[in-house]
This record gives C-alpha cells, structure tokens and sequence, in this order.
C-alpha cells in the first residue's frame, strides 16, 4: 500500500484530487458545532446564574444524586465559561479546539442529564445542542488544516 496519492497517467503538475474538494465539505457543519456550543454557552451561564440566585424559575423542591440546586448552578456557570472559550476557538480553527469542544459538549452532556430533575425541557434541549455539537467536531473537526493546506495548494499554483 502507498501512502501517496494517485497520479493519473501524464499528470505532470496539474493534479486535481477528488478529496480536495471533500476537505471543504463539512466545515459549515464545524461552524455550526461552535455556534451550538456558544448558544450552550450562554444558556448555561444564565441558567447557573439564576440558579444561584434562587430564582422561582426552577423546581425547587427537586432530589438530586448530590448537592443542591445552588450546586448546579455554580458547575453550569463554570462549564458555560468554558464552553464559551471552545466555541471562540473552534471558530478561530486552532488544532486543538475539535478536542476541546468535544470534551466540552460530553462533560455539558453529562452535566445535563444531571440536571433534568430541575428543568427537564431545559436540560433535553440542550443535550441536543451537545450532541449535534459532538458529531460536527467528529464527522468534520479534523479536515479544516486539510482544507486550509489545499486551498494555500490551489492559491499557490493559480498564482504561478
């Protein structure tokens, strides 16, 4: 097995490759994940925040696994600062931030199904951000350097 691409019979210098144009495909899907991420984000925070507070807005009367409504709200608060940073480096296309996010989204995941005892609709609406989030990163997370590489490719040989 070769580790090199197929070159087409009198190629010569003007190669095309069917997978260049793959390494586009997928990216619009990775700018969703961080902007799934950041609405997360942002709802986790103000949700945390009003959890904190005390606010009649959720169950208060609920049981959970361990801690207390004020708990939650200080680990939602937390993740939701954090998830913020991931969706600004996903968006920024730094290497590491398609494993970042992810750690992010599956952590927010578990954090949610965690809190389904206060705001059940909440919870489950979120946890589908996560999830879609997750498989953007996933499925596509990893083709935006391949993508960047091939279009610096195709710049470097239309400017020759």
């Amino acid at each position: 097995m070769s580790s090199t691409p197929y070159v087409p019979v009198g190629g010569g210098e003007t190669r095309e490759f069917a997978y260049d144009y793959d390494d586009e495909h997928g990216q619009g899907l990775v700018t969703f994940a961080g902007v799934m991420l950041m609405i997360a984000a942002v709802l986790n925070t103000l949700y945390g925040i009003a959890a904190i507070d005390k606010a009649n807005f959720f169950v208060h009367d609920a049981r959970y696994v361990f801690g207390e409504l004020n708990t939650w709200g200080w680990f939602l608060v937390a993740l939701g600062v954090v998830q913020f940073f991931a969706a600004l480096a996903i968006w920024r296309g730094a290497p590491w931030a398609r494993w970042f996010g992810v750690v992010c989204a599956s952590g927010n995941a578990i954090l949610q199904m965690l809190w389904i005892p206060a705001y059940p609709v909440l919870a489950m609406t979120i946890l589908a951000f996560d999830v879609i989030a997750i498989y953007g990163l996933l499925a596509y997370g990893g083709r935006r350097r391949a993508a960047r590489e091939a279009r610096a490719r195709a710049e470097s040989r239309a400017g020759r």
